[in-house]
C-alpha cells in the first residue's frame, strides 16, 4: 500500500517516517539557504521513503513529501497511486494549520482517496481545538484528527492505524456501493 505524508514546512513528516520505519529512510534533504533556516537547518525537497510491514500480506510505503511551495510539483507525483495520506500539521504552530489548508485542497483536487489529519507536537486535543482544526480545513465529521508525536513510534502507529482503518472503511463502502 502506497501511503503519502504531507503537510507543511517542518511539520515533522520526515521525522514520523524516521520513527517508524523498519528500513533506513530515503531522504532527499538539503541545507536551507532562506529565511526558513531560522527554524530548521535541512528541508525535504524531493520525498522521502520509507516501508514499515504490517504483515506478510499487507506492507505499507510510506512516501514524505516536501513541505516548501516551491517544491509542490512533487505533491503530484508522490500522490499517484496512493491509496491514503496523512495531513500532518505542527500543533505547536499556529500557521502551519493555514498552511495546511492549500496542501489538502491539493490533495483533495489530485485523488479522493482516505485520510486523516496528524497532529503533530501534542499528546491530546480538547473539543475547541478540533472544532478549529475541522472548521479551518474544511473536514467531515468522519475525517479523524490524530493528536501525535512523530518522535514516538507508538504514536505514529496510531496515525497510520487510523488511516488504514479509514482506508478499508472506504473499501468496504464501495463494495457495498457495487453489490
Amino acid at each position: 500500500m502506497k501511503i503519502v505524508v504531507t503537510g507543511p514546512f517542518a511539520a515533522g513528516k520526515t521525522t514520523l517516517i524516521r520513527t517508524i520505519s523498519e528500513i533506513t529512510v530515503l531522504s532527499t534533504e538539503k541545507g536551507i539557504t532562506d529565511e526558513t533556516r531560522s527554524r530548521k537547518s535541512d528541508t525535504t525537497v524531493a520525498m522521502d521513503f520509507g516501508r514499515i510491514t504490517i504483515d506478510r500480506d499487507l506492507v505499507l510505503y510510506l512516501f514524505g513529501t516536501p513541505g516548501q511551495d516551491r517544491f509542490d510539483f512533487m505533491w503530484e507525483i508522490l500522490g499517484e497511486g496512493m491509496l491514503g495520506y496523512v495531513l500532518l500539521v505542527d500543533a505547536e504552530r499556529p500557521d502551519s494549520l493555514d498552511e495546511a489548508v492549500g496542501i489538502m485542497a491539493s490533495f483533495r483536487k489530485m485523488a479522493n482517496v482516505p485520510f486523516v489529519v496528524g497532529l503533530n507536537r501534542t499528546e491530546g486535543i480538547d473539543e475547541d481545538e478540533e472544532r478549529r482544526i475541522r472548521d479551518t480545513l474544511d473536514l467531515e465529521p468522519h475525517i479523524p484528527v490524530v493528536p501525535c508525536d512523530a518522535t514516538d513510534r507508538e504514536s505514529v502507529k496510531a496515525v497510520l492505524l487510523a488511516l488504514l482503518y479509514a482506508v478499508v472503511d472506504s473499501l468496504d463502502n464501495a463494495a457495498a456501493a457495487q453489490a
